[in-house]
């Protein structure tokens, strides 16, 4: 068991939680180890560990580790850190950290509807093809007014809630 804030945590009651969320982060799409990973890093109180407290927690080996690591850096999910005075990285993921995730796939979408738009240019917008294009490029353009109303929304909720950053 391990100590956090005075209270007393159940090793496997976390291991149990963190292995059930990344299965639902399998399920809806990401890759199993840095699902793994990600949840580890949530669960961690600090939102920080390191390459050999996640490859000991999820008796997964360093290359593993990396493996994940680079997905969720790349995928904008965690962040790195150097320890001061130490070679070694820490992996941290934090509070907003679904909010910074949700913020940048926004230019994923803007990508997305440029070549949408250009798709129905090439296809032709009367033809079956170029409507279908079209429609997808419509919910893509809604999608991206919603996420950006919905994350302003959020910002002040959150501020509500936790208070200022």
């Amino acid at each position: 068991m391990t100590e956090s804030a005075g209270d007393t945590r159940d090793a496997e009651a976390v291991s149990r939680f963190v292995e059930s969320f990344a299965a639902q982060l399998v399920e809806a799409g990401m890759p199993r180890m840095p699902a793994r990973v990600f949840a580890a890093l949530l669960a961690s109180d600090e939102g920080s560990l390191t390459s050999a407290e996640l490859g000991d927690q999820l008796r997964i080996s360093p290359a593993a580790v990396s493996g994940a690591v680079r997905y969720l850096a790349q995928t904008h999910m965690v962040s790195r850190e150097r320890e001061p005075g130490s070679r070694r990285e820490r992996y941290r993921v934090r509070g907003d950290q679904w909010y910074e995730a949700l913020t940048n796939r926004e230019a994923v979408l803007k990508r997305w509807e440029e070549a949408l738009r250009e798709g129905v240019t090439s296809l032709g917008a009367t033809t079956p093809a170029g409507r279908r294009l079209s429609e997808t490029l419509a919910f893509f353009e809604f999608l991206q007014g919603e996420v950006e109303s919905m994350m302003e929304r959020w910002r002040v909720h959150r501020e509500k809630t936790f208070g200022p950053e």
